[in-house]
């Protein structure tokens, strides 16, 4: 079986670039292998501990249960296989149904994330209800380590008020502190093509006695994305010819870290926890949006540190408080200096009459925003029936900025001015539970609040004070009825509203712009979903559900704009209305579990007026609109113990063809087009439990059968790549 494994890894690690990655990633796996047979030495039946190590708590997993199967509407995914798995959390989220990642690269390259038709600023993202890019992970979803995360939520389209938010088209909470009891350590390390590096660790401590809890965490990224692209170059005539190349100036790195300390179930607290944290990032910049300039020098980067303070107290016997706060800071820089201009091949062709590779003049841009944000909710319940909420938020944003070479140059420095914005959300929700249980309803109000103030530049040099404020309202309503023990309904509904962002007000001091007279966006959701959750039984576990939706969203902010001129702007109304399916089936006794889903979604204009006018009632450009899932899982345990298991996973990912821009103008032949991807994925993992360790590794292939792959136009995704990951958990 070692030599089966070492043959195929081998194999597939020769089209890498870099041997050395292969050889460490194969000798992972014979280790793991070889220390199987110590670990198999331990007691056949394993404590608390050693169970805990490599599985969500039963907390963790009712609370799962009851949340899927509440009013709200949200899914809710295990990430127990996929912490195995060198997948990232993209491509998890990636094979859920509902859900879209676009990618512009390998590892710490830009994402676009939609959830039921709507994308990026549009959804939230939390982890352990602190939104992202407040949280010490960075801002990009698909960067967050897989294996800190324990499970996820996902709102579509209709978000529960606790989350103290503002958001169009749902939320994404990731869940990382489930775990509290006794002491436990884990640690995760993969490495592979592209000379990508991965590392992960956690470790915790409740003294029960007193209560006392202390957590720490870390990551470490670190990775080339040297992997070859399709592209034309200039042959000794001057003619354009097809080349594969490698990226040459593609690396990603980041680090994060984060200490957490405080009290857990006291009398005057049911927690106290303070947690500081500090994450950084540095980015080389390749090409241009469609990939046909190459950059040689262009970087980006960003440094942040902050902390948040949880306190919970039970004021009674029917009433809580929670309060969550924190502050971070984040440092962010372009650099745009280089003097030469680069070919495919990372040569120096020529020198440049002056330094800038996008702009064609040197960028030295700093941007330093200050964050502050608090949450306070309260929560009555007065009889098992009925609960009563109220959820409190202000957000408080400061920026201000310098371009080095503008003030060089004398020149007037447009991110100087200081800038200010204020967001307050609240929220009241009742929940009310009838029939035994068979019916619950949530209805819920909300209250938005913004207040912006900044210095814009005016064509004479000079700056002036704008001020703005916005104001708005929400409300929603979710129902759920259950038809039998395994069969329930839902149905949902928002009025929605979100806030424009401070990077779609002020620009992001890199190539967006800044646009003081945003609008608020809107939104109707609807969805309707009938889900079926099945019990263990002779022919296995099974479980289904169909999701209908609606969007119909007024004032949608879109980055408009060219290669280095960008801005947010309201600029149509849009209808989206689709359907998600998926199925899930476990065979008895684990050995075989096989899933699917579907997404459809139909995203339409329907401005009769303004700059798009003209397209109305034509499918919004550059978003896919059908995909699929698929995968297949067998597994087989007690090889070498009576704790081990071992499983080979099979994925697979559709996305149909779609078009850059709009459908009714121009000849079909002659359209730009994103086509169509295949893309399948192997992983071969093993975990033995011992009575205190648990020891894992896997063995990934990604596109396994290196299929040219798009999600932008122009901008070719990585091919085959072969990954190996180890875990130890105690």
């Amino acid at each position: 079986m070692i030599m089966v494994i070492i043959f195929m890894f081998r194999r597939w690690a020769g089209g890498a670039r870099h041997g050395v990655g292969a050889r460490w990633a194969v000798a992972a796996l014979v280790g793991g292998l070889l220390a199987s047979p110590v670990l198999a030495q331990e007691p056949s039946e394993p404590t608390l501990e050693g169970e805990e190590a490599i599985e969500i708590t039963v907390e963790g997993t009712s609370e799962g249960q009851r949340r899927r199967q509440s009013a709200e509407s949200v899914q809710v995914l295990d990430t127990e296989h996929v912490r195995r798995e060198a997948a990232d959390l993209g491509e998890t989220l990636a094979r859920t149904e509902g859900v879209g990642v676009r990618r512009s690269g390998g590892l710490g390259s830009a994402t676009r994330f939609s959830l039921a038709g709507l994308t990026d600023e549009q959804i939230r993202f939390f982890v352990d209800g602190v939104p992202l890019e407040l949280a010490g992970f960075g801002p990009e979803l698909s960067n967050v380590p897989v294996n800190l995360v324990q499970g996820v939520e996902l709102y579509q389209g209709v978000v529960p008020i606790r989350f103290g938010t503002d958001a169009l088209g749902g939320a994404v909470q990731l869940l990382t502190d489930s775990r509290v009891q006794g002491t436990g350590a884990a640690v995760s390390y993969q490495l592979g093509s592209f000379d990508t590096h991965r590392l992960t660790a956690s470790a915790r401590h409740l003294d029960e006695p007193s209560g006392l809890l202390l957590r720490a965490q870390a990551f470490l990224d670190d990775t080339r994305n040297d992997y070859p692209i399709d592209v034309e170059v200039a042959d000794e005539s001057g003619r354009l010819v097809p080349a594969r190349v490698h990226r040459f100036h593609d690396a990603y790195r980041a680090w994060g870290g984060g200490f957490e300390a405080g009290f857990l179930d006291k009398p005057w607290a049911r927690r106290l926890l303070l947690r500081v944290f500090a994450n950084a990032y540095e980015k080389e910049l390749q090409h241009n949006i469609t990939m046909d300039v190459p950059y040689g020098a262009v970087t980006t980067g960003a440094l942040s540190a902050g902390a948040t303070l949880r306190y919970g107290l039970r004021l009674s016997r029917e009433s809580s408080a929670e309060l969550l706060a924190g502050y971070t800071f984040r440092h962010t820089r372009f650099d745009d200096l280089g003097t030469c201009a680069y070919d495919w091949f990372g040569r120096c062709v020529r020198r440049r009459p002056q330094p800038g590779e996008i702009e064609s003049r040197a960028v030295e841009r700093r941007v330093d925003q200050g964050t502050g944000f608090a949450r306070l909710h309260l929560e009555w319940v007065p009889s098992d029936a009925q609960t009563l909420r109220v959820t409190l938020a202000p957000t408080s944003v400061t920026r201000t900025g310098e371009d080095l070479q503008l003030r060089a140059l004398g020149q007037t420095d447009p991110l100087t001015p200081g800038r200010g914005l204020f967001s307050l959300v609240t929220g009241l929700e009742y929940t009310l539970a009838a029939l035994q249980g068979r019916l619950e309803n949530v209805v819920f109000l909300k209250d938005y609040l913004q207040l912006a103030s900044a210095r814009k530049l005016l064509p004479e040099g000079i700056f002036t004070p704008v001020d703005r404020d916005l104001h708005g309202v929400g409300v929603g309503d979710g129902v759920r009825v259950r038809l039998g023990h395994e069969l329930y309904a839902k149905a949902s509904y928002e009025l929605a509203t979100r806030l424009p962002r401070p990077d779609e007000i002020f620009g992001d001091g890199l190539l967006v712009n800044d646009n003081l007279d945003l609008k608020p966006e809107h939104s109707h959701n609807l969805n309707l979903e009938l889900a079926f959750d099945g019990t263990p039984g002779r022919a296995g576990t099974m479980s289904a559900s169909v999701v209908g939706f609606g969007r119909f969203a007024d004032q949608l902010i879109v980055l408009i704009g060219r290669e280095n001129f960008f801005t947010y702007q309201n600029v149509f109304m849009a209808r989206c209305l689709g359907v998600a399916g998926m199925g899930r089936w476990t065979s008895p006794g684990q050995y075989l579990a096989l899933e699917g889903n579907i997404t459809w979604q139909d995203f339409r204009n329907t401005s009769s007026e303004g700059a798009f006018g003209f397209f109305e009632g034509q499918r919004i450009p550059n978003r896919p609109y059908f995909h699929a899932n698929g995968s297949a899982r067998l597994q087989a345990s007690g090889l070498l113990s009576s704790q081990d298991e071992l499983s080979l996973t099979w994925h697979v990912r559709y996305v149909h063809a779609f078009f850059r821009s709009w459908e009714g103008v121009g000849q079909k032949d002659t359209k730009q087009v994103i086509p169509s991807q295949l893309l399948h994925s192997l992983a071969l993992s093993y975990v033995i439990r011992g009575a205190a360790m648990t020891l894992g590794w896997t063995v990934d292939v990604e596109n396994l059968t290196d299929a040219p792959a798009y999600d932008f136009f122009g901008v070719q995704r990585p091919g085959r790549g072969v990954f190996a990951k180890l875990l130890l958990e105690h």
